[in-house]
């Protein structure tokens, strides 16, 4: 009985998985904010390498970028839920949408002094 218990539980996290890669894999295809992301993304990693950063500033790295693409996800979610809620012009429909994008904002904008704090030092 209790292995019934655990294998029921694995296969709710199985597709707990698989649902969270779906919603990635959506927003990968469709939004095109994850796009330009994951392209800056790939030119910090990029940099990372040929500026030769320490495992330290490697670890801010694939922080700033882990929170960076998790924000733009929630703000995302935030949207389409708003979107599902109403189909009208509501003020509180465009605050919660704008609260969330003034999420991503502010992390955006704390990912780029991070990055400079990193790579200023290295390029000058």
């Amino acid at each position: 009985m209790n292995s019934d218990f655990n294998d029921k539980r694995r296969g709710t996290l199985v597709r707990s998985f698989a649902f969270a890669i779906e919603g990635i894999i959506h927003s990968l295809k469709y939004e095109r904010n994850i796009k330009i992301h994951l392209a800056v993304a790939l030119a910090v990693i990029i940099l990372g390498f040929l500026y030769r950063v320490s495992s330290f500033e490697w670890l801010v790295i694939i922080l700033v970028i882990g929170g960076m693409l998790s924000f733009e996800l929630m703000n995302t979610a935030v949207e389409r839920v708003v979107d599902l809620v109403t189909s009208e012009h509501h003020p509180l429909a465009k605050q919660a949408k704008d609260i969330a994008a003034g999420a991503v904002f502010i992390y955006a904008a704390i990912s780029v002094v991070a990055g400079c704090i990193i790579f200023l030092p290295k390029m000058l």
